[in-house]
């Protein structure tokens, strides 16, 4: 099998009426499956369902002598702090615990900084003539959304194998307009890098021009290796204070592919001055988050080795199901040098750059054929892929017979847009 690159024009017109006759034929199937967000599959739901067995007895809802039907502990429960500082790396005064969704957390981060400030911020961000935002890309598109809603002014950054290009980064915050940075450190979504430790490093050092600049680290797979052993990884905010820049991270975490995305626990890590400002803010909306569910996962979880032995057996499920969409692209699409792609250890995420100009065209043929995927674009800031090339794919949903199909047809597809741009 040669690469199409090296085959004569009346090669690929053979070529591109083979893979139309396949497309057709996978089109006739009516398959109807969905790789377009990184939900935890029905096995990895049922593995952890029996945490809603945790309560056996009144005792039970007691932690620490608070009793967590009632109200209060707006920070969270102390040992839904203590887990998630085990967890994180971090000191449990330095955590806040909130509801299920950590991306609530990041939103309101992101709104109290616009309405009221933040600890260092001179005035309102609403007051600021412009606000200005690193997107490192490609990245996760909610985190761009978020940003994108209060009139920042997205800049991209282009990913590395060890992170964020840390040259463009020390290159923007120059400006005193830019005001913060989306992470996601470990596992990156959609492209499964880790970040280097002088990324790392370069980013917890950084001296941006505006005083009110915020480091958001969104560590969503801090403990989600499906391949291999648990990969340690530092502390953001310990890195930081090292560097005088104690205020600048907010760190971000859930239970979501953990437990259960819908009933899971969502945390934020910072330094105890961010924490005592903002939690005066979000005392004025909520007077306590749901600390039946945290204690649930405390009794459930109990410590970080507990916790990464869960992760061991939903890396049994997870395993299988990004190893069958590598080894199809491997056998697939490789030889015929039309994409790249990553081989993750960890995370949710395959991300796969196709040749420039044909992303759009491959996810529409693959809706014709009954695969659903998240949209081309999405990974870049204003959803526009300036080459209109990378493509997210999500395995973890569908069982691995379905998997195999859906993935069947995205090769399929990737060939026929590759062979239509290349005899245009």
């Amino acid at each position: 099998m040669s690469a199409y690159s090296e085959r004569s024009r009346q090669e690929l017109l053979t070529e591109q009426e083979t893979i139309r006759r396949e497309f057709e034929d996978l089109k006739s199937r009516g398959l109807s499956l969905n790789m377009a967000r990184g939900k935890p599959g029905k096995a990895q739901l049922d593995l952890v369902s029996d945490i809603f067995n945790v309560f056996q007895k009144a005792e039970d809802f007691v932690s620490d002598g608070i009793d967590c039907r009632n109200y209060g502990e707006l920070s969270g429960l102390p040992a839904a702090k203590r887990l998630f500082a085990d967890i994180l790396g971090c000191r449990p005064e330095q955590v806040f615990v909130g509801g299920n969704a950590s991306l609530q957390l990041m939103y309101d981060t992101i709104a109290k900084a616009y309405t009221h400030g933040l600890l260092h911020s001179p005035r309102p961000w609403c007051k600021e003539e412009t606000i200005k935002w690193l997107c490192p890309a490609p990245g996760y598109d909610r985190h761009f959304k978020v940003t994108e809603t209060f009139g920042c002014e997205l800049i991209t950054i282009p990913m590395t194998d060890e992170g964020p290009d840390m040259d463009a980064v020390e290159k923007a915050i120059a400006d005193p307009a830019v005001k913060g940075m989306w992470n996601v450190p470990k596992y990156s979504n959609p492209d499964g890098v880790i970040y280097s430790e002088e990324t790392v490093r370069r980013l917890a050092s950084m001296k941006p021009a505006a005083p009110d600049f915020v480091l958001m680290w969104d560590n969503a797979y801090c403990i989600h290796e499906f391949e291999g052993d648990f990969v340690e990884f530092p502390d953001i905010l310990s890195e930081c204070a090292k560097y005088g820049n104690a205020d600048m991270p907010y760190e971000f975490a859930s239970t979501s592919k953990i437990t259960l995305p819908g009933a899971g626990v969502g945390c934020m890590a910072t330094s105890e001055a961010n924490l005592d400002y903002l939690s005066k803010l979000i005392g004025v909306q909520i007077i306590s988050y749901d600390k039946v569910n945290q204690q649930r996962h405390v009794l459930y979880l109990h410590n970080k080795a507990d916790t990464l032995a869960l992760m061991r057996r939903h890396a049994a499920v997870l395993g299988p199901k990004f190893r069958a969409v590598t080894d199809a692209l491997d056998r697939e699409i490789a030889p015929l040098g039309i994409a790249q792609w990553r081989h993750p250890k960890g995370g949710y995420f395959v991300s796969l750059n196709a040749m420039p100009g044909t992303a759009k065209r491959t996810l529409e043929l693959c809706r014709e054929a009954g695969v659903t995927m998240t949209g081309a674009g999405a990974t870049f800031p204003y959803g526009k892929d300036p080459q209109d090339s990378n493509i997210r794919i999500a395995p973890s949903l569908p069982p691995v017979e379905e998997l195999e199909q859906a993935i069947a047809v995205l090769c399929t597809c990737l060939k026929l847009s590759a062979l239509e741009k290349l005899l245009a």
